[in-house]
């Protein structure tokens, strides 16, 4: 008579569950790795895109007024911002739904539009776009190119403050811009606080 030692009771079923366990888990990465992929594709492609666009719209007959806030919709292409030290250069677009804030910056709607007169606020994440904020000082040159021509403004402050101070955003009389994007840059999931910049404009070159 042959003698087989007994098998633990779970055991088949223990090994079952881990190898659906890790292919599963293998399966969410391939998928994550090929999402962040196409995002950052699809940001490229955009940033790309509006270089060119901002140049066949100088092209055309400007009207006298700046656009009209009422006239725009999320996702329209407004121009484009750099930041010379920082070597960031990304498209602002109008609105900041999600979508949006995916391929570029995003106008805050109610404030002024951006190389416009007046404080415009522009937001990106702080983990894409806005992460080389993270350098800024004060006295930096921002520049904001639109279909009307380039704009140009120095670093006056640099602050963080809570979600819900929406202070930094109020217009002025004054030309400027306001930069927003949460903080601590390195925060893992929703942060709480916002890292706000604030330049105002200076004369053309």
């Amino acid at each position: 008579m042959h003698l087989h030692p007994s098998r633990p009771k779970g055991r088949g079923s223990g090994a079952l569950i881990l190898r659906w366990t890790a292919r599963i888990v293998l399966a969410i990465s391939v998928i994550l790795l090929a999402w962040v992929g196409w995002v950052i594709i699809q940001g490229r492609f955009y940033q790309a895109s509006v270089t060119e666009y901002l140049k066949e719209q100088r092209k055309l007959p400007q009207r006298p007024a700046g656009p009209i806030e009422a006239e725009l919709v999320e996702g329209q292409t407004l121009g484009r911002m750099d930041i010379p030290r920082l070597g960031l250069s990304v498209a602002i677009f109008q609105g900041t739904k999600s979508k949006t804030l995916r391929i570029g910056a995003g106008h805050i709607e109610g404030t002024a539009i951006p190389g416009e007169a007046g404080n415009s606020g522009i937001a990106a994440h702080r983990d894409t776009f806005f992460r080389p904020l993270e350098n800024i000082r004060t006295n930096d040159e921002i520049q904001i190119e639109t279909a009307r021509g380039f704009s140009h403004y120095q670093v006056d402050s640099i602050k963080i403050v809570a979600p819900d101070d929406i202070e930094v955003l109020a217009p002025t009389t004054e030309s400027g811009v306001t930069l927003v994007t949460c903080y601590p840059f390195y925060f893992v999931g929703a942060a709480p606080n916002r890292f706000i910049v604030h330049a105002h404009k200076t004369p053309a070159l």
